[in-house]
Protein backbone atom coordinates (compact mmCIF):
# COMPACT_ATOMS: atom_id res chain seq x y z
CA UNK A 1 0.00 0.00 0.00
CA UNK A 2 1.44 3.37 -0.98
CA UNK A 3 -0.04 6.17 0.65
CA UNK A 4 0.31 10.04 0.19
CA UNK A 5 0.30 11.76 3.58
CA UNK A 6 1.16 10.16 7.01
CA UNK A 7 -1.60 9.22 9.85
CA UNK A 8 -1.43 12.23 12.31
CA UNK A 9 -3.75 10.75 15.26
CA UNK A 10 -3.37 7.33 17.23
CA UNK A 11 -7.26 6.24 16.22
CA UNK A 12 -6.03 5.94 12.45
CA UNK A 13 -2.89 4.41 13.97
CA UNK A 14 -4.55 2.02 15.70
CA UNK A 15 -6.88 0.75 13.29
CA UNK A 16 -4.56 0.22 10.50
CA UNK A 17 -2.07 -1.77 13.06
CA UNK A 18 -5.11 -4.10 13.79
CA UNK A 19 -5.76 -4.66 10.37
CA UNK A 20 -2.11 -5.15 9.97
CA UNK A 21 -2.09 -7.82 12.00
CA UNK A 22 -5.02 -9.51 10.39
CA UNK A 23 -3.38 -9.11 7.30
CA UNK A 24 -0.48 -10.82 8.44
CA UNK A 25 -2.46 -14.41 8.14
CA UNK A 26 -2.72 -13.88 4.03
CA UNK A 27 -0.23 -11.44 2.78
CA UNK A 28 2.96 -9.97 3.48
CA UNK A 29 2.12 -6.09 3.82
CA UNK A 30 4.16 -3.05 3.34
CA UNK A 31 2.87 0.23 3.94
CA UNK A 32 4.87 3.32 2.34
CA UNK A 33 3.88 6.70 3.65
CA UNK A 34 5.10 9.32 1.18
CA UNK A 35 4.79 13.04 1.86
CA UNK A 36 1.88 15.32 0.82
CA UNK A 37 3.09 18.14 -1.70
CA UNK A 38 2.46 21.37 0.37
CA UNK A 39 0.32 23.89 -1.50
CA UNK A 40 -0.62 27.31 -0.53
CA UNK A 41 -4.58 27.57 1.02
CA UNK A 42 -6.24 28.68 -2.87
CA UNK A 43 -4.21 26.63 -4.91
CA UNK A 44 -4.47 27.05 -9.21
CA UNK A 45 -4.92 24.33 -11.02
CA UNK A 46 -1.41 24.38 -12.10
CA UNK A 47 0.17 24.04 -8.81
CA UNK A 48 -2.39 21.16 -8.18
CA UNK A 49 -1.31 19.98 -11.38
CA UNK A 50 2.52 20.16 -10.96
CA UNK A 51 2.16 18.50 -6.67
CA UNK A 52 -0.15 15.87 -7.86
CA UNK A 53 3.27 15.23 -10.98
CA UNK A 54 5.59 15.45 -8.28
CA UNK A 55 3.47 12.93 -5.77
CA UNK A 56 3.24 10.30 -8.81
CA UNK A 57 7.02 10.47 -9.65
CA UNK A 58 7.18 9.21 -5.49
CA UNK A 59 4.58 6.50 -5.84
CA UNK A 60 6.21 5.17 -8.66
CA UNK A 61 9.39 5.22 -7.82
CA UNK A 62 7.77 2.69 -4.47
CA UNK A 63 5.75 0.22 -7.05
CA UNK A 64 7.12 -2.58 -6.77
CA UNK A 65 8.09 -4.43 -10.14
CA UNK A 66 5.70 -6.86 -11.48
CA UNK A 67 2.43 -5.51 -9.00
CA UNK A 68 -1.09 -5.38 -10.24
CA UNK A 69 -1.87 -1.67 -9.46
CA UNK A 70 -4.93 -0.54 -7.74
CA UNK A 71 -5.25 3.19 -7.65
CA UNK A 72 -8.15 4.31 -5.18
CA UNK A 73 -9.87 6.96 -7.12
CA UNK A 74 -13.59 8.25 -6.75
CA UNK A 75 -14.55 7.71 -10.40
CA UNK A 76 -13.41 4.35 -9.98
CA UNK A 77 -14.69 1.38 -10.58
CA UNK A 78 -17.50 -0.06 -7.36
CA UNK A 79 -17.21 -3.31 -6.50
CA UNK A 80 -19.02 -5.56 -3.82
CA UNK A 81 -16.81 -7.28 -1.40
CA UNK A 82 -17.48 -10.76 -2.77
CA UNK A 83 -16.78 -9.33 -6.63
CA UNK A 84 -12.74 -7.45 -5.00
CA UNK A 85 -11.94 -11.56 -3.99
CA UNK A 86 -12.82 -12.54 -7.12
CA UNK A 87 -10.74 -9.94 -8.87
CA UNK A 88 -7.75 -10.44 -6.82
CA UNK A 89 -8.17 -14.39 -7.13
CA UNK A 90 -8.30 -13.75 -10.84
CA UNK A 91 -5.26 -12.03 -10.76
CA UNK A 92 -3.70 -14.50 -8.41
CA UNK A 93 -4.82 -17.59 -10.70
CA UNK A 94 -3.08 -15.68 -13.66
CA UNK A 95 0.30 -15.32 -12.11
CA UNK A 96 -0.16 -12.31 -10.14
CA UNK A 97 1.90 -12.12 -6.48
CA UNK A 98 2.15 -8.66 -5.79
CA UNK A 99 -0.33 -5.84 -5.32
CA UNK A 100 0.21 -2.09 -5.13
CA UNK A 101 -2.54 0.04 -3.47
CA UNK A 102 -2.42 3.57 -4.36
CA UNK A 103 -3.89 5.90 -1.64
CA UNK A 104 -3.38 9.90 -2.78
CA UNK A 105 -3.41 12.86 -0.64
CA UNK A 106 -5.84 15.75 -0.39
CA UNK A 107 -5.91 16.34 -3.92
CA UNK A 108 -6.12 12.35 -4.96
CA UNK A 109 -3.83 10.59 -7.81
CA UNK A 110 -2.36 11.85 -11.16
CA UNK A 111 -4.17 11.33 -13.99
CA UNK A 112 -1.48 9.24 -15.37
CA UNK A 113 -1.06 6.74 -12.46
CA UNK A 114 -4.74 6.52 -12.77
CA UNK A 115 -4.94 5.49 -16.31
CA UNK A 116 -1.72 2.91 -15.63
CA UNK A 117 -3.60 1.53 -12.87
CA UNK A 118 -4.83 -1.82 -13.82
CA UNK A 119 -8.03 -1.29 -11.37
CA UNK A 120 -9.68 1.66 -10.40
CA UNK A 121 -11.03 1.13 -7.42
CA UNK A 122 -14.06 3.51 -5.83
CA UNK A 123 -15.16 2.75 -2.08
CA UNK A 124 -17.81 5.14 -2.95
CA UNK A 125 -18.94 8.05 -5.08
CA UNK A 126 -18.60 10.03 -1.38
CA UNK A 127 -15.45 11.82 -0.86
CA UNK A 128 -13.83 10.46 2.79
CA UNK A 129 -10.63 11.66 4.04
CA UNK A 130 -7.23 9.54 2.49
CA UNK A 131 -7.08 8.44 6.35
CA UNK A 132 -10.03 6.72 6.58
CA UNK A 133 -9.92 5.23 3.11
CA UNK A 134 -6.34 3.79 4.06
CA UNK A 135 -8.36 2.03 6.98
CA UNK A 136 -11.46 1.36 4.71
CA UNK A 137 -9.25 -0.04 1.76
CA UNK A 138 -6.76 -2.38 4.90
CA UNK A 139 -10.26 -3.29 5.88
CA UNK A 140 -11.49 -4.36 2.06
CA UNK A 141 -8.07 -6.40 1.46
CA UNK A 142 -8.69 -8.47 4.81
CA UNK A 143 -12.54 -9.33 3.68
CA UNK A 144 -11.21 -9.96 0.47
CA UNK A 145 -8.70 -12.29 1.39
CA UNK A 146 -11.07 -13.75 4.32
CA UNK A 147 -13.56 -14.50 1.75
CA UNK A 148 -11.40 -16.66 -0.94
CA UNK A 149 -9.73 -18.88 2.17
CA UNK A 150 -13.53 -19.66 3.07
CA UNK A 151 -13.36 -17.67 6.25
CA UNK A 152 -16.10 -16.30 8.15
CA UNK A 153 -15.41 -12.85 8.34
CA UNK A 154 -17.74 -11.94 5.78
CA UNK A 155 -21.54 -11.68 7.08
Amino acid sequence: MICVGKLGERFWKDAVREYEKRLAAYCKLEIVELPEQRLPDRPSPAQIQAALQKEAAAIGAKIPAGAAVIALCVEGKELSSEQLASTLDSWTLAGTSRLALLIGGSFGLDEGLKRAARLRLSMSRMTFPHHLARVMALEQLYRAFNLSSGGKYHK
